[in-house]
C-alpha cells in the first residue's frame, strides 16, 4: 500500500506541475487560450520548436511538448484533438525519475494510483488519461 501511496503522490505531483506550466506559459504568452496552442505557434513558426517560455525550456514533438523546469523536472504531455492535455503511465513515470529526488514506481502502482484518483483523472483511451474538467 505504501508503494501505491508514493505513486499517488507522483501522479498528483505531475498534475500540479502540469498546472504550473500552464499558468507560467499563459503569463508569458497571454494570447494563448490553452497550453495546446504552443503546438500551433511552433507549427506556424511564430515560436521555435524548442526554446524557453518563462522559467521552462520546452521541446515540441509530434502531438505534444516536453517542458523542463529549472531543477530538471520533466513534464511531457500530448494534446488531444480537442486541445486537452493527455498523458500516459510512461510520461508520469518519466516525471518521477526526473524529480530532484527521483521516484521510481511500477506501472502497476501507477495504474492503481490513477484508479484511486478517479474522478479527478479520466481514462480517455486505454492507458491514456486527462484531468477531468
Amino acid at each position: 500500500m505504501e508503494r501505491v501511496g508514493a505513486a499517488r503522490d507522483l501522479v498528483l505531483g505531475y498534475v500540479h506541475a502540469l498546472n504550473a506550466i500552464d499558468e507560467a506559459v499563459r503569463v508569458t504568452i497571454p494570447s494563448l487560450e490553452r497550453l495546446a496552442d504552443v503546438l500551433g505557434l511552433a507549427r506556424s513558426r511564430r515560436i521555435s520548436r524548442s526554446g524557453h517560455i518563462g522559467t521552462y525550456s520546452y521541446t515540441v514533438h509530434g502531438a505534444g511538448c516536453r517542458f523542463v523546469s529549472g531543477n530538471g523536472t520533466e513534464v511531457d504531455v500530448d494534446f488531444a484533438d480537442d486541445g486537452s492535455e493527455v498523458f500516459d503511465l510512461w510520461r508520469m513515470r518519466w516525471y518521477g525519475l526526473s524529480l530532484p529526488e527521483p521516484l521510481d514506481v511500477t506501472d502497476q502502482d501507477l495504474r492503481s494510483a490513477v484508479q484511486s484518483l478517479q474522478p479527478l483523472l479520466t481514462e480517455v483511451q486505454p492507458g491514456w488519461f486527462r484531468v477531468a474538467n
